[in-house]
This record gives C-alpha cells, structure tokens and sequence, in this order.
C-alpha cells in the first residue's frame, strides 16, 4: 500500500513538473512568429529620444502609409472622430503607433495630415486625417499587408492612402494558416 502512494505520489509531482514547463513555454513570448515581437517594439513608435515618422510604402495594394521602418499601418473602421475604439486584447493584435513627440512626416505624407489623440491609458496615439494609426501583429517586415481587409476585433481593418483615404483593394497574402483569423 505505501509503495502504491509513492507511485501515485511521483506521479503528482511529475505532472505538475510538467505544467510548470509548459507555462514557462507559454509565458516566454516564443509563439514560432516572429511578427509579435516586431509588433511589441513596434508600438513605442519610434527609438526614445525621435520622433515618430509615418512615411509610405509602394506595394502590390499601391501606395499606402507605413512608418519610418516601412511598417504597414493601418486605420480601424470602427473609430470615429479621430478616438481609438481598439483597446485591451484588441491591442495585442493591433498595436497603435505611438507618439514620441510630434510625429514627423516622412517621405510621401504630407506634415498637415498628421496628428494625435489621446487614448485611455493616457498615451498619444498618431492620426493621419483623423484616422488613429495601427500596425498588425502577423506583419513581419517592411510591405508586409496581411492585415489589409481583415474583420477583427469587431469591425475591419484597412490601409490608408498618402491623400488619407482608406484604400478597400485586397491582394495582401495570407499568413501562415493557424494565426490570428476574425473573431479574435
């Protein structure tokens, strides 16, 4: 009988040796997609100390607004009047692109365009004609546009033109299958 509830015992502490692996491996943010850290460092916006660039990017959807890094940005239908409606876990896969001080017009935008609003947790948030600025966790790198017409976070998500147009055309590829798909 005793020997029988050290067996029962190991067992016990073997699975709980293993559950703590495998929330150590849950909680060290190596998802397999390198995208989510770029997007973690991607909404500071800029380096401290510069200014947060949105310049644009030429590509198959045409040009359209990125940051200084050719980031893709893109504009949330649900904002309206210049106020982010995209906050808690709809920031983790919609990261906004934050203000370090006044962000700077890079190549293609045009200075008037740009500005900033004020999100919930006090930050500033850069606008482009009134639309709030947000990168999307699958883009890897410059051009990418996997965001570009996806339906998440309750509403749909879209590039903006230099002239601060929302550009409706798809033709971005999709990621790898087993990402982030509406309903998120």
């Amino acid at each position: 009988m005793r020997a029988r509830s050290r067996t029962v015992y190991g067992m016990w502490v073997a699975a709980a040796a293993v559950g703590v692996v495998l929330l150590a491996a849950c909680g060290s943010g190596s998802s397999g997609n390198s995208g989510n850290a770029a997007a973690a460092g991607a909404s500071s916006g800029a380096a401290a100390g510069s200014a947060t660039t949105v310049s644009t990017h030429d590509g198959s959807l045409g040009t359209y607004l990125s940051d200084g890094k050719g980031r893709t940005l893109y504009e949330f239908a649900n904002d309206t009047a210049g106020v982010s409606t995209c906050s808690g876990s709809c920031t983790s896969f919609w990261p906004p692109l934050i203000a370090t001080g006044a962000p700077a017009a890079g190549s293609g935008v045009t200075a008037a365009q740009l500005g900033t609003t004020k999100r919930a947790d006090g930050s500033m948030q850069v606008t482009y004609a009134g639309h709030p600025l947000y990168y999307y966790v699958k883009d890897d790198g410059a051009g990418d546009t996997y965001g570009q017409g996806v339906n998440s976070s309750g509403g749909l998500w879209w590039v903006l033109s230099p002239d601060g147009k929302v550009m409706m055309t798809s033709g971005a590829a999709s990621p790898a299958a087993g990402g982030y798909g509406a309903g998120y």
